[in-house]
């Protein structure tokens, strides 16, 4: 019997979906080829997306709605099964440390203003008023969970995180699988894809061709050996200790979530992990990681040193440039793509299953899925392989079938921008000063088609001239605000005024803008950002839960480190602020875009659209354009002149132009022509 869904994966994710589906009456084949090593073996089982501090709006969102699932979810399959996930509403805890500033140091918060004598339940966290977190200090922590490091100078505590027990869930998973009906098929390795015509006819598979009438690719790690993804292994080791039966101190009784360290009690044992390692496929422990992992579980939890050590073990995540999961329709019609879950595979499969059977049964797409398309990772070459259009035949390396519709729209209108999980179509900014007029203004933005505009906080605190009514100007139900710590010469009064800037923008009606523009700039004749100061305010800022868009010289190396800090954008300068001297930093920026796994804007410098056009052609996902559009004597018209020239600039860019020659090259052909 050919089954109507083939899964390839047979981890947490893929096992979840198949359950899912034949519970909606589907028929289900599941292909594993080595349950052993899926990556659900090799966590911890955290649901933290609290702890975590997950910066991007719509990946918080994922994964609040999953771990909302969580309890009615392992309820099912324990019903199903009569076995225990080790699933526990128990909260996590994440001690800090001095170096890491007290309450500022984890972003759950960053309450750092909060009051640093707060107790048990003092400070609440104001990033995430739907799932709270708490401040508490050295003394409460410590009496909270004895035995912690005296180095532990407070924490938080994140009531609504849980955890379940990883290996226990993957058992219950295959066995729910069985017990419903789902065809498990353990030792399968599925080696290709068969495709016609934009369809999947069949796998190529270690035990001949199957077929099925849907196809659900779900195998983590190794998806990027089926279809070009940008799915890259992540190797994690992790150990556990014996809980001593007998023993002078009180167990540890909290999950414990430190810096580069996660510490997990179970019944009889502690999980401690785990790695993060960029080693391809290299299996097994080695020495270097397990010390890494007991020395910083030691300096949070020192009594485990007493414990004897039970098992090492490893495993693979599946990590994405973005480190965001890959879901939902893929270029054929009958794959349906769910990988590249990273860190969050457990976390997530609850609500992936739930999505994923929506858009196969139902075709019906949560809104919450666009932002996790694959298309995402095609504007940047050097960050991901775009996937071939379905529906390109090639013969005698000559296109011989019609561009088909799908082609023809994706050429006109692009794939959407994406920064920190929210979508925009247009690729320009602009701003609000230098105007002469609040209405000249209104007119720009307006023939600008922009969707993001950038506000000085400091100049609308004030009432500096040109801003006074600002909030009243523009319709920010339409808007994105973008507000900016201009004015701001230290990383400290960048990060008060960022604080400012993310009140003003819930005053305006967006509640969950936590986007700031982050500029620091002591120097006041040639308006050059501070490299350090701005590392700084990023770091802290980024700890408290903002998407940090920062406005930097054209240095590769610092748009690098701004990106590992968890920056949302890097936003390297054309030309200093205001100047309109066009592109001087072009050999730099294209050094940062094409080692940038996060958008690249091109900010300050821009005079004309000739020189908008030119940045985009170099592959900057967007410009942030002021001076060049407020100065103009007709600033409305300019405004629209740099719209048009932002998206030549990029269809060119994805067009890509031709080679550069140093002799002639006839347009028409020298035979068949007509002679005398």
């Amino acid at each position: 019997m050919i089954s109507e869904t083939v899964i390839i994966g047979g981890g947490v994710i893929g096992l979840a979906i198949a359950i899912e589906l034949k519970l909606r009456g589907t028929n289900v084949t599941v292909f594993c080829r080595d349950f052993q090593a899926a990556a659900t073996h090799a966590a911890a089982g955290m649901l933290a997306p609290d702890a975590e501090n997950i910066a991007n709006e719509a990946m918080r969102s994922l994964c609040w709605r999953s771990r909302a699932l969580y309890p009615d979810w392992t309820r099912k399959l324990e019903e199903l099964t009569g076995l225990n996930t080790g699933y526990r509403p128990c909260g996590i805890l994440a001690p800090l440390f001095e170096e890491a500033g007290g309450q500022g140091g984890r972003g759950a918060g960053g309450a750092g203003e909060a009051g640093g004598d707060e107790g048990v339940m003092g400070a609440t966290s104001p990033s995430s008023p739907s799932s709270p977190a708490y401040w508490l200090n050295k003394e409460a922590i410590h009496q909270y969970q004895p035995g912690l490091g005296a180095e532990v100078v407070g924490g938080w505590w994140y009531p609504e995180d849980a955890q379940v027990d990883n290996k226990a869930l993957a058992h219950t998973l295959w066995m729910a699988a069985e017990s419903v009906g789902v065809e498990l098929k353990d030792g399968i390795t599925v080696e290709a894809f068969l495709q016609q015509q934009g369809q999947v006819v069949g796998v190529q598979t270690n035990a001949g061709i199957i077929r099925a009438a849907h196809y659900v690719l779900a195998s983590g790690a190794w998806s990027n050996e089926l279809l070009p993804l940008p799915v890259l292994p992540r190797k994690g080791q992790m150990l556990s200790v014996r809980i001593p039966e007998v023993s002078p101190e009180l167990p540890l009784k909290r999950v414990l979530f430190g810096q580069d360290i996660y510490i997990v009690p179970r019944r009889d044992r502690l999980v401690i992990g785990a790695t993060s390692e960029d080693v391809g496929f290299i299996p097994n422990n080695t020495p270097e990681g397990i010390q890494k992992l007991l020395q910083a579980a030691i300096r949070l939890y020192p009594q485990l040193k007493h414990y004897p050590i039970q098992e090492f073990w490893w495993g693979f995540r599946p990590a994405t440039p973005d480190e965001l999961p890959i879901l939902g329709t893929s270029h054929c019609q009958n794959l349906t793509l769910a990988t590249g879950h990273y860190r969050n595979g457990i976390l997530l499969a609850p609500v992936t299953a739930a999505l994923i059977a929506d858009l196969i049964l139902e075709q019906k797409s949560d809104s919450l899925l666009a932002n996790f398309h694959y298309s995402r990772f095609q504007s940047k070459s050097s960050t991901s392989t775009p996937m071939l259009t379905h529906s390109a035949n090639f013969s005698n390396g000559h296109n011989t079938t019609p561009l088909p519709t799908d082609v023809i729209n994706r050429v006109s209108t692009d794939s959407p921008l994406i920064i920190a999980g929210k979508t925009f179509q247009s690729r320009l900014m602009t701003g609000t000063g230098k105007y002469r007029s609040i209405e000249e203004m209104q007119q720009s933005v307006v023939a600008s088609d922009c969707q993001i505009v950038t506000v000085a906080v400091r100049r609308v605190q004030t009432k500096a001239p040109g801003h006074e009514g600002l909030a009243e100007a523009l319709d920010w139900t339409k808007i994105w605000m973008l507000p900016n710590t201009a004015g701001c010469q230290t990383a400290e009064e960048a990060i008060r005024v960022a604080r400012l800037g993310r009140e003003m923008a819930k005053l305006l009606g967006q509640e969950n803008n936590n986007f700031v523009k982050l500029e620091v700039i002591p120097d006041l004749k040639y308006l050059l950002p501070d490299p350090i100061g701005t590392l700084q305010a990023a770091e802290q800022l980024v700890k408290e839960g903002f998407a940090v868009l920062p406005y930097i010289n054209a240095d590769p190396m610092l748009a690098k480190r701004l990106e590992e800090v968890g920056c949302a954008t890097v936003m390297p300068l054309a030309s200093p602020i205001g100047s309109g001297q066009g592109l001087k930093t072009t050999a730099n920026i294209q050094i940062i875009i094409e080692n940038a796994g996060v958008p690249v804007v091109v900010d300050a410098g821009i005079g004309s659209p000739s020189e908008a056009a030119q940045a985009m052609e170099l592959g900057a996902d967007a410009l942030l354009i002021n001076s060049a559009i407020a100065l103009s004597p007709k600033p409305a018209a300019m405004a629209r002149a740099m719209n048009l020239a932002t998206v030549a600039g990029r269809l060119a860019y994805l067009a890509g132009r031709m080679p550069i020659k140093d002799y002639a090259s006839p347009s028409s052909p020298l035979t068949g022509t007509i002679t005398s």
